[in-house]
Parts: structure tokens; sequence; C-alpha cells
């Protein structure tokens, strides 16, 4: 028997013809048209000299310009009265505590008391000697007489030397008693609370000078040198912005942190307290610098990149090391030249070497 010969239906053969013309023209296709298809928009920006305010970043404690330690001089005496509590302001001299001195004040009684006796004393020591005078005058005593007379007004005037010097000591102590404020100031710390015995030397309270505050920082060796006396300082915080002016540089660097310190005064310090960190910002003088959009630089693996152009359609990642940022903009130290053009949109989507359609940066806003 003859076998039978299989024909296919006419509708499929027409499929696969049109299956396989398909096919055939996807691999016809234009391939730099996929290739574009996948390239990352983004624009450029060229980097530029602008002016820039030069500046150093630091941060720092809000101090106390001088704190007095304040304590008193008698021991073993108790607290009768506290006049003051932390965040007063008081004037110089006034009183800020009292101890008991009831027996202080029995000791200057007494000291006055032997005061007036040897002044009592002197007196008639000197008008028995100015009596005798008269009479060795005339010979009516003997000058051995006399020198007795002229010895015991010596002594009484010594007697009354010492019962004053007495009374003065009696007097000093009695005014240790009182604690009286060295200076204005405001009150910042109290350790002391009433009736409770106090030691001589221990620290009661603390004053802040004037109530004068300071910022202080710690700048490495090469942002030290940056910075001179008169040098303006702006410490944001608060929702304003504190002003002050740097008054004392540290002449030297610490030998084991190798940084120093910096003083500013705050005349207005506003919100800020004592104890309160807060960043401030050092304006060391006006400059120029070499700027680029600060999107232009990305972070990876600890360092900064920028990307440039390396043909009409790739980029290339170039390493750059940065310094300021002041209004969106970050200074270029090393790494570019003036004009040469970055990618300002996009760059943190990008590798080394990647294909890129470059389009016309989007115009602010007014």
């Amino acid at each position: 028997m003859r076998a039978r010969s299989r024909r296919w239906p006419v509708p499929l053969l027409l499929a696969a013809c049109l299956s396989l013309s398909a096919c055939a023209g996807d691999e016809d296709a234009d391939p730099a048209a996929a290739k574009s298809a996948s390239a990352l928009t983004v624009s450029l920006a060229p980097a530029q000299w602008r002016p820039l305010a030069r500046s150093v970043l630091v941060s720092g404690p809000v101090s106390a310009f001088e704190e007095m330690q304040l304590g008193v001089e008698l021991s073993g005496q108790r607290v009768t009265a506290l006049d003051v509590d932390v965040g007063q302001s008081v004037r110089k001299g006034q009183v800020l505590l009292t101890l008991d001195h009831r027996t202080l004040d029995s000791e200057l009684a007494q000291a006055e008391a032997s005061l007036r006796q040897a002044q009592a004393s002197l007196s008639l020591a000197q008008v028995s000697y100015e009596r005798g005078a008269k009479l060795a005058a005339q010979q009516l005593i003997s000058a051995g007489n006399l020198d007795e007379l002229r010895a015991t007004r010596v002594q009484a005037e010594a007697q009354t030397a010492t019962a004053r010097a007495g009374r003065d000591a009696a007097r000093l102590r009695r005014d240790f008693a009182e604690l009286r404020a060295p200076a204005d100031g405001v009150i910042s710390k109290r350790l002391v609370q009433p009736g409770q015995v106090v030691a001589a030397g221990s620290e009661l309270l603390r004053l802040i000078r004037d109530g004068r505050l300071e910022w202080r920082a710690e700048l490495p060796e090469d942002q030290l040198a940056l910075v001179a006396v008169g040098n303006t300082v702006e410490l944001p915080h608060g929702g304003r912005t504190i002003a002050g002016r740097i008054r004392a540089v540290s002449p030297g660097v610490d030998a084991q942190t190798r940084t120093g310190t910096v003083y500013a005064d705050l005349p207005d310090p506003g919100p800020l307290k004592q104890g309160v960190y807060v960043e401030g910002r050092i304006v060391t003088g006006a400059g120029r610098a070499l700027m680029v959009p600060s999107a232009a630089v990305v972070q990876r693996d600890g360092h900064s990149y920028v990307f440039t152009m390396k043909d009409a359609q790739s980029v290339q990642r170039q390493r750059v090391r940065t310094g300021q940022t002041a209004q969106g903009l970050v200074e270029i130290v090393e790494g570019l030249k003036d004009g040469e053009r970055v990618v300002a949109a996009g760059a943190g989507f990008l590798g080394d070497g990647d294909r890129v359609h470059v389009v016309a940066a989007e115009k602010p806003t007014p």
C-alpha cells in the first residue's frame, strides 16, 4: 500500500510564515535604537568659580566666661539663712547666705571691751608721763622715775595695739559669717541647704560672673591656623542665629589630640544656656571657589566622586576632594578644572562607563 502524504491546513501555514517574518524583522532592527532606550537621561552643569565666604564648621559647648566657686572661711557653722536660688541675678556685695554668728558676736563684743580697757590704760599712762616730765624739769623727781613712766606709756601703747588687732580679727570673723557676692552675676548652682553645717573651703554656690557666656570649640591644627581673633561666629539655635566674635585662640595644640581651642564672646546669647552643645560657623574671610551643584557629588567607598562625559554617549567616574557647601553648591578643591562639565541630575544612579542621554537642565522657577 502507498503511504498517505500529510498535508498542513492553509491557515496554519500562513500563521507560521507571519511569525517567521516578525522574527526576521526583530533581528534586522537598529541596535542603536535599543541601546538608546536603555540610556539614563541626565543633565550637565559646568564647574565655575564663584564668590564664597570662607568659614569653618565646628561644634562646641556654651560655657560660662568665668564661673566662680563660692564658699565660706569658717568651719563647723550652721547655715541660718539662704537668700538666693539658681538662676537669680545678684549684685556685688549682696549677702548670699548667713551662718550662725551668735558666738562670733560675743567674741567681737569681748574684743571691743578689751580695746576700750587698753585705751583707758594708755590715756592714764600718757597723762602720768606728761606730769612726770614737768616734775623732772623742776628736778622734783629723779630721771629713773621718769624712765619708768615712759616705759609704762610704751607698754600701754603696745597693749592698745594688741587689743585693736584682736578687735579687728573678731570683726573679720564676724564678717565671714556672711557670704557676699564678689561680683555681679547669676547663680548657676546651689550645693547647700538651710540648717546645714558647713566646712571651710567647701563649695556652696557657683556664680557666673556678669552672667557672661562664651562658646568654645576644639579645632584640628589645619583649621586652627585659619581662625584669628575678631572673626565672626554664627550659632543657629532656637530658630535664630546668635552672633559672636572670636576673643581668643589657643597659641598651641594639644600633643595628644592635635587640636586647639577657640573662645567666642556672646554679647547677646539669647536662648543659649550654659552647657548647650551647638554647631557654629566661624567666618574666616571672603574668597572664590570652584563650585558644582551638590547633586553632582556622590559618596561611594568613603570618597567623593563626580561623573564627566567620556564621549558623546557615556560617562566616566572622577574622584574629587570637596570643601565647603553653600546655597546648594559644593566647593571642589581638587579633581576638576574650570568649565569642565559634570552630571548634575541623575549622578546617584550612574556607574563608571554607563551610557547616558544628555538633555538641557531645567531652568529654576522664579
